[in-house]
């Protein structure tokens, strides 16, 4: 297909018939529901690990070392402990390595099964983690709880942008950030409850995770499977009836025609890995992993993960760290909610430039506070600079909330083509989960080490990483999702990456039954 023709194609795509409909919103609020879950386990193990009852079960050196007068440890250090670290970072690793498989469900079974597989992994975990005796079983119900990370965020940021039109897909994609606000707000709001109810409170606040994960498991059970993965499965006339119900409209001939033109293309993918390295797709797999990357480096999971423990180790006591978070926690939810009414409007480069002065600023204020003020061995902070540290990691998690925390989803499941789609995502979940698991096995040595520098070291990383979205991510807003590709040959910069289309480089890695597209459609509609 020639530039100039594919320029007209984009041109007819972005006039899909159709309307928002109640259905496709309730369809993408309930696989969105995902995100509680994943919120709910970012949330509640930064308050678990803070509870003395926990610790003395499972990490008694960390509760003496806790206890001991404060000329004792460096109060950066209190909380430096591997094995503490690693129940906070085995869910993560887990999910690594599950979301290679689930990428083989999202495109062999389709994205539901996928969903309801995290579902079912959820619930399991959940149930070992609230009855555990011995740190094995804990740590074997936070590996099963990785497993339905891995899988939940494989399947449902993708399923969000096949099922929304291209006019409202940043906010309805959005949901699933918006529901991982309220499950961390939701865990810290449970962790201040249940600290108070000893010896069990914790069981109870690890168990509690069954709530979402049966609202995910069975929710899912209802959902509709997208019409891109239908067609990409050989169910054309499934799709298209699946289509028309979302859209509100039997009028989507040219839509239709899009998805069976990309199914076409992606039938003939045998290795799909391999695929994602050509030139054509070589900016879709700098962002799946450069987008992720960069999420983590701003430095949000250390502060939501250890949001009580980093809040004790500044002199907070531990009501008033729980409580802090409990703020954190809100902050992000108004964050999501705005990122929602405006992600489309506004567009994706906006938010995220906006978003990373914010961070920059916030983080080098509280490191000049903390060096000024907070001494290693000193008690606690003064109450006026106490809360001037809150203010500020508000402003952060603000910051990090209208930008980076969806954005840093939607981004990378939008821009794949149907054919690498899949894989793309596999690659955006591995990326974030690594680099999750890293930071969460060393932010306590960190902390330790760098103590106040901690803030300057992320807030490195944002300044940097706001430059990279100026400079090499085009603005995705309103683009149809199978029409994504023109960007890369309309930027300063990929197109001398990005091969034009006439190129033998966009050829399909297998040649054998190369059909042409138009008489792949003309089957499909004689099918219907």
């Amino acid at each position: 297909m020639a530039g100039g023709v594919f320029a007209v194609r984009r041109d007819q795509s972005r006039q899909y018939d159709g309307r928002p409909t109640a259905y496709v919103v309730l369809a993408c609020t309930v696989a969105a529901s995902a995100g509680l879950l994943f919120g709910y386990d970012i949330g509640i193990s930064g308050g678990v690990t803070s509870m003395d009852d926990f610790l003395q079960k499972f990490f008694p050196v960390v509760e003496r070392k806790k206890k001991e007068p404060n000329s004792q440890y460096n109060n950066y250090c209190k909380y430096d402990n591997q094995g503490l670290a690693a129940f906070t970072s085995s869910l993560y690793i887990a999910g690594l390595i599950a979301t290679f498989g689930a990428s083989y469900t999202t495109r062999i079974w389709g994205r539901r099964p996928t969903i309801l597989i995290g579902g079912f992994s959820f619930l399991v975990g959940a149930g070992l983690n609230a009855v555990a005796m011995n740190l094995p079983t804990l740590i074997c119900g936070r590996i099963m709880l990785g497993i339905g990370v891995g899988f939940g965020n494989q399947a449902v940021p993708v399923y969000l942008s096949e099922m929304a039109p291209a006019n409202l897909r940043g906010g309805l994609n959005m949901l699933f950030q918006l529901a991982t606000t309220i499950g961390i707000l939701s865990a810290n709001l449970v962790n201040y409850g249940t600290q108070r109810l000893t010896p069990w409170g914790w069981r109870l606040s690890l168990g509690l995770a069954a709530v979402p994960a049966s609202l995910m498991t069975f929710g899912g059970l209802f959902l509709p499977e997208t019409p891109n993965s239908l067609v990409e499965r050989g169910y054309l006339e499934q799709g298209r009836k699946v289509l028309e119900k979302i859209r509100g409209t039997t009028n989507v001939a040219l839509e239709f025609e899009d998805l069976v033109q990309a199914s076409d293309i992606a039938s003939r993918v045998e290795h799909p890995f391999r695929n994602i390295l050509k030139r054509r797709n070589r900016p879709q797999l700098v962002m799946a992993i450069l987008i992720p990357a960069f999420q983590l480096l701003t430095g949000i999971n250390s502060i939501l993960f250890y949001a009580p423990v980093l809040f004790n180790s500044l002199g907070f006591g531990t009501n008033a760290s729980l409580y802090s978070s409990v703020i954190t926690g809100a902050v992000m939810v108004v964050g999501a909610l705005v990122t929602i009414a405006t992600v489309d409007r506004w567009g994706r480069r906006f938010l995220f430039m906006v978003g990373g002065i914010q961070m920059v600023l916030s983080q080098v204020v509280i490191a000049i506070v903390l060096q000024a003020k907070y001494g290693p061995h000193q008690v606690s902070l003064e109450k006026s600079y106490s809360a001037l540290v809150v203010v500020f990691i508000c402003v952060f998690v603000a910051g990090f909330g209208w930008s980076w925390a969806g954005l840093g989803w939607l981004v990378p499941s939008e821009i794949f083509a149907l054919e690498t789609r899949s894989a793309g995502q596999s690659i955006t979940v591995s990326v974030n989960l690594l680099f999750t698991f890293a930071i969460a096995q060393a932010f306590l040595a960190m902390l330790c080490k760098f103590k106040w520098g901690i803030f300057l070291f992320f807030a490195g990383w944002e300044a940097t990483m706001t430059i990279y979205v100026y400079l090499f991510l085009p603005e995705t807003r309103n683009v149809p999702i199978e029409e994504m590709s023109s960007l890369w040959r309309e930027h300063w910069f990929w197109r001398h990456i990005v091969p034009a289309e006439d190129d033998d480089d966009v050829k399909p890695d297998t040649e054998n039954h190369f059909e042409d597209p138009l008489h792949t459609l003309q089957l499909a509609e004689n099918a219907i």
